[in-house]
This record gives structure tokens, C-alpha cells and sequence, in this order.
């Protein structure tokens, strides 16, 4: 790994990924979204590090962890006992969360030494990158933040990807599992209203036009149906704000399971 002082030398430009992470069992399972992320993986350059916003550390504030080595973290229920029993120990990179800190003008950004890796970050970095050895750290969802915050934030952190870091969203497109058909969770299914928005989201991200997907909220009763709550389609946003005008699109993984659920996927450059 290049350093040079407390930072890394420029790099040719990082592609940015959102990843549909989906069920934890993803973890423990060779099926063909697993393969997707290990296929997207072969794409890319090989990162100096990652940085991942996850659907799952909703924070008051944001917080970026900050540790030499984070912990596995397990943040599900219910699973058999082979989900509980992986670790995917990969270091940290406190020079890296020093710059994140650094490069957030619109926020004040705590350097955490408490959380680690959750299952929205390690269920999909460590298909790509099983060997653990490119540092990964964990930015925070704020939220008290708007959609509009959280994209500005996303904007800041621009200039990391012209220094190998590879920047992460993972959540979902669609999310809502209040509505899931629990036996069909492992089959191609979506319901209209999730297909309408999974649809219109894609349409927005090719167009780039990132307004209206700032502005989801506005977007209709599909929209409000596929997003009942923020937090697994704010690192879409944290994706599309890094994208630069011409840039091109990939998706993979696009596809619905359980009827409210979509692995959309996609790659920027």
C-alpha cells in the first residue's frame, strides 16, 4: 500500500459500487447474487482500501470507526449457528477515517473505536475480497440527516476515489419487510409496485438525475411502499453523488425476491 505521510498517493479513479446485500444468509450461501459480487470484484482494481455506509449503523451524528482492527459484528436474530460463527477480519485504517473526518466540511465526523463491521458491510465485502486484507471502515447513517444532507456529505468524500479507496453503499433499492412473502424469499418474485420502483430508480440513476431521487418521498405510492423507512436507500445515495456526468452505469444482481425486496446492484465507472 502506497503512503505517503499520513495518506495514500493518487490513484487512477475508483469505480463506486451499491450493493443489494439482502439476507444475511448470503453470507453462508454460493447462490447467484453471492457470485455477483465476487464477479463485479473482478472488474475493479484492486482497492488500497473501503470505505462502506451501511443500512445498518444509524447513528445520532455521524461516526466513522476508527479502529486498527474492527470486530465481526453479528447484528441479526434467528439465523442457524455457521451465519454466527464466520469472522471476516479485516484491519481497519485510522489514517483513512482521519481524512474522512478531514474532508466533511457540511458535518462533524466522531472517529468511533466501538462498532466494527456489520453484516451490511462483511455479508458482501468478503465475497469480493475473501483473503481480508484490504482495510475496511464504516461510515454512519445520521439520522437526523436529510436525504439531501446525507447526498451533500456523499459529495465531500469525492477525492478518495482518486486514491484507490473503493466506496460502498449497501443497502437496498426496494426494502420493505413488513410486506416480504417469507416463502419466497429465495425466488425471482416482486411485487408490481416493487418492480414500478426498482424500474424508475434505474431510469433516474442513467439519466442522472439525482433530484429526484434526493426527493424519493415525492415520487409516488410505489416509492412509498419500497421505502417505508430511510436507511436501506440512503447509500444509494452516498453512490450516485460520487458519479460524474457521462459516467457508466452497470447493473447486476437486479433482481426482486420475496416480492418487496430487490438485490439491484450496481456499478458507477
Amino acid at each position: 500500500m502506497r503512503i505517503v505521510g499520513e495518506w495514500m498517493a493518487s490513484t487512477p479513479k475508483m469505480p463506486v459500487l451499491f450493493l443489494g446485500h439482502g439476507s444475511p444468509m448470503n453470507a453462508v450461501e454460493e447462490n447467484e447474487f453471492v457470485t455477483g459480487f465476487r464477479d463485479i470484484s473482478k472488474e475493479i482494481e484492486t482497492p488500497q482500501a473501503i470505505v462502506v455506509i451501511s443500512a445498518h449503523w444509524e447513528t445520532q451524528g455521524t461516526k466513522v470507526t476508527a479502529m486498527e482492527q474492527p470486530a465481526t459484528i453479528h447484528d441479526f436474530g434467528g439465523f442457524p449457528k455457521e451465519l454466527y460463527d464466520i469472522q471476516y477480519p479485516a484491519p481497519g485504517m485510522p489514517q483513512l477515517a482521519r481524512e474522512v473526518k478531514r474532508m466533511a466540511a457540511s458535518t462533524e465526523v466522531v472517529l468511533d473505536e466501538k462498532w466494527g463491521l456489520d453484516h451490511g458491510a462483511w455479508t458482501v465485502v468478503r465475497p469480493m475480497y475473501p483473503k481480508a486484507n484490504i482495510p475496511v471502515i464504516e461510515l454512519s447513517l445520521d439520522y437526523y440527516k436529510t436525504p439531501q444532507q446525507h447526498y451533500e456529505l456523499a459529495r465531500e468524500l469525492y477525492s478518495l476515489r482518486h486514491k484507490g479507496v473503493l466506496i460502498v453503499g449497501s443497502g437496498n433499492l426496494v426494502h420493505n419487510l413488513g410486506m416480504i412473502r417469507w416463502q419466497q424469499l429465495n425466488e425471482c418474485y416482486g411485487y408490481d409496485w416493487a418492480n414500478e420502483a426498482n424500474d424508475k430508480m434505474k431510469e433516474l440513476i442513467l439519466d442522472g438525475n439525482h433530484q429526484a431521487l434526493v426527493g424519493y418521498s415525492k415520487l409516488g405510492k410505489a416509492f412509498e411502499l419500497s421505502i417505508p423507512t430511510p436507511e436501506h436507500f440512503l447509500p444509494l445515495l452516498y453512490a450516485v453523488a460520487l458519479q460524474d456526468k457521462n459516467e457508466e452505469i452497470k447493473f447486476f444482481n437486479d433482481k426482486p425476491v420475496g416480492g418487496s425486496l430487490t438485490m439491484t446492484s450496481l456499478k458507477i465507472g
